[in-house]
């Protein structure tokens, strides 16, 4: 039987880490065959972005096409996007049908804070993809930068969630790790889930080496989309592989600064 088939649409990390690296190696650990369009190449280390370079779009289209013109592609998984006419693009093939089971994760801040994304490019997510999105899954400074907000309690994230979903995607998690002043021992992410908000939970790793965290989040709950999980089963199976992920690699000494995740169970392998 053929293994079930996600596509990656996202920025080259140089490091290894995150973007089209950190998709692909989780894919292949959740039993999905990856393909990807490569959005842009970045040069950046556990320390942080030096560079990023930006593919013209007609040939992240390109590479998209000829990937579903080929291969029954199951879910889909968006990440750093780069320029406004590639945000744009993705999203005309969006609402063609063409990306199904859609994850948008609107890749503009790194866990470094190094910026990702064009400002300009932050108004056609918010008009034009997200629309088309089956569950969008920014981080807490991202959902403040996509909202105008400050999201300091987990009360704020409950409506951060919400706000999120008013913009007219299917639902939305704002990845919350531990935010400030509601330090309970836990990663708590916010669900909603176009009718309630809920919360994903798991205990809090304490690592430096969280690089590629919101990548490896979006591109597990694309990678159970893609073997028929719902969304709900989908997401509640990726947190649990990024958090499983995070432990594993929690002593790694990988680099200076933020370090990568232990995608393949290393850690466990005797």
């Amino acid at each position: 039987m053929n293994p079930p088939v996600a596509l990656t649409i996202a920025g080259s990390d140089s490091g290894g880490g995150a973007g089209i690296q950190a998709d692909l190696k989780t894919f292949a650990a959740l039993r999905v065959f990856g393909t990807s369009a490569i959005t842009a190449l970045t040069a950046q280390n556990t320390l942080g972005v030096r560079g990023v370079h930006a593919a013209p779009t007609e040939f992240v289209v390109a590479q998209i096409a000829a990937v579903l013109d080929d291969l029954p592609v199951a879910a889909v998984k968006t990440g750093m996007l780069a320029t406004a006419a590639t945000v744009t693009a993705v999203a005309d093939l969006a609402a063609q049908g063409r990306l199904p089971h859609l994850v948008v994760d609107p890749v503009m801040v790194s866990s470094s804070g190094d910026r990702l994304l064009e400002p300009e490019a932050e108004a056609a997510y918010r008009d034009r993809l997200f629309p088309h999105a089956s569950v969008v899954t920014p981080n807490l400074r991202e959902a403040e930068a996509l909202l105008g907000a400050t999201i300091r309690s987990r009360a704020d994230q409950h409506e951060a969630a919400r706000a999120l979903g008013d913009l007219g995607a299917a639902a939305a998690v704002v990845k919350g790790g531990h935010p400030a002043g509601d330090p309970d021992g836990e990663a708590v992410d916010v669900v909603w889930d176009g009718k309630e908000t809920h919360e994903l939970r798991a205990r809090w790793v304490d690592t430096p080496n969280n690089h590629g965290t919101g990548c490896s989040f979006a591109s597990a709950t694309a990678a159970f989309l893609a073997q028929g999980d719902d969304l709900r089963t989908a997401l509640a199976g990726a947190k649990a592989f990024v958090t499983k992920a995070i432990a594993g690699g929690a002593a790694w000494r990988l680099g200076a600064g933020h370090g990568p995740l232990d995608h393949f169970a290393w850690a466990q392998v005797k």
